[in-house]
């Protein structure tokens, strides 16, 4: 069983990248260009999002992202890119 001991706080987009807060105070970060579902999105459709104890809902976009995923660098559609941790 796998069991995530932080959890979001907020999520924030502020082009061109997303905002992730966790309640430790960590910050991850990463760019809405790296998913292609995600890069065609409006800017209503980004913050449209929806935050689980696991990861990030796009309803409009049928986009999930999971917080594992995000720090190994896999933002979805078979993409790798860089996710920055700011601590």
């Amino acid at each position: 069983m796998n069991t995530l001991v932080d959890t979001p706080k907020k999520v924030d987009y502020a082009a061109p990248n997303f905002v992730i807060e966790m309640a430790s105070g960590l910050v991850l970060s990463f760019p809405v260009k790296d998913n292609p579902r995600l890069a065609g999105g409006s800017p209503a459709q980004l913050k449209n999002v929806e935050i689980s104890p696991f990861g990030l809902h796009w309803p409009d976009l049928d986009e999930d992202l999971s917080f594992e995923g995000m720090l190994r660098g896999d933002f979805g559609q078979y993409q790798k890119g860089s996710c920055s941790v700011i601590s």
